[in-house]
């Protein structure tokens, strides 16, 4: 999507040693005092963080490693794929330290190094990885998210892809960046594959912008866990209907869990709208 939100604000991903804290004005008996207090974590020899970092970043520099993949991802807020564990990268000349076993292990080079007090790696690998770990359809959205949310920017895609095996270049052409989350994502990947005529986030006079329209006249609305909670928005969605009804669109709106976890009854009402449409000779909206 050129059109881009805001980057959420980057959570604590660096640590400090004794030095840097003293340089900041601390004495070692505040530290100290700190630790004791858990106002300040001690992950390892002379590793210190705030306690306020995030859960999934601590467990990664406990293991002795760098937050990765697609838990980097989720914590920037990008669309993933719901995966177990803390994914974690290592250099595979690194000194190996124990960890448990919800901790997923990614070994090898980076396409670019962090800096070295950084406990996540940079962005582009985070998504590379994510990519390799997740299915086509859910690396499509992840990337389409990256894109939308300007944790990556288009002229990163060429570096992105040329990194990737041969195998995944496949992905380049159905990403979308305007999608505004990742179950829109999914439910354009779906209708397309059905052969519908897909346009996304339109602007219709009277209703406002839609997600998704399929050959003219079947709009998809995707809702996700972060939107359309509350009566509130619930009554709105439904006005909305009614509006696009009175303009002679159907209208469906599948719930996120659907989307993520029963696809194949999202694409039967996909697919059985479409087959009635074209059975009962449906005329395409212009």
């Amino acid at each position: 999507m050129v059109l881009m939100q805001l980057r959420p604000p980057a959570p604590i991903t660096s640590y400090r040693t004794s030095a840097d804290l003293l340089g900041a004005g601390m004495t070692r008996r505040r530290i100290t005092a700190a630790v004791a207090a858990g106002t300040l974590l001690r992950i390892r020899s002379d590793v210190y963080v705030d306690a306020t970092v995030a859960a999934p970043v601590l467990a990664a520099a406990r293991a002795g490693g760098r937050l990765h993949c697609v838990s980097a991802l989720a914590l920037s807020k990008v669309f993933v794929e719901e995966r177990p564990g803390i994914h974690a990268h290592y250099w595979r000349n690194g000194v190996h330290r124990p960890a448990g076993r919800d901790v997923v292990r990614h070994w090898g080079d980076l396409m670019r190094t962090p800096h070295p007090r950084s406990l996540m790696v940079e962005p582009i690998d985070a998504l590379r990885q994510a990519i390799l770990c997740q299915k086509p359809r859910a690396a499509i959205a992840t990337i389409d998210s990256a894109l939308n949310l300007g944790f990556i920017r288009a002229d990163d895609l060429h570096e992105l892809f040329g990194a990737l095996p041969e195998r995944k270049h496949g992905l380049r052409p159905h990403i979308d960046g305007r999608a505004e989350s990742g179950t829109e994502s999914l439910v354009r990947l779906i209708a397309r594959s059905l052969g519908g005529q897909v346009e996304i986030q339109v602007s219709i006079r009277g209703v406002g912008r839609v997600d998704i329209i399929v050959d003219g006249w079947l709009v998809i609305e995707c809702d996700s866990r972060a939107h359309h909670e509350g009566w509130e928005a619930q009554l709105e969605d439904r006005r909305r209907d009614l509006a696009l009804a009175a303009l002679g669109y159907t209208s469906i709106r599948p719930a996120a869990e659907d989307i993520l976890y029963r696809p194949e009854v999202v694409v039967a009402a996909i697919k059985g709208l479409l087959w009635s449409a074209a059975r009962g000779g449906r005329r395409v909206r212009v």
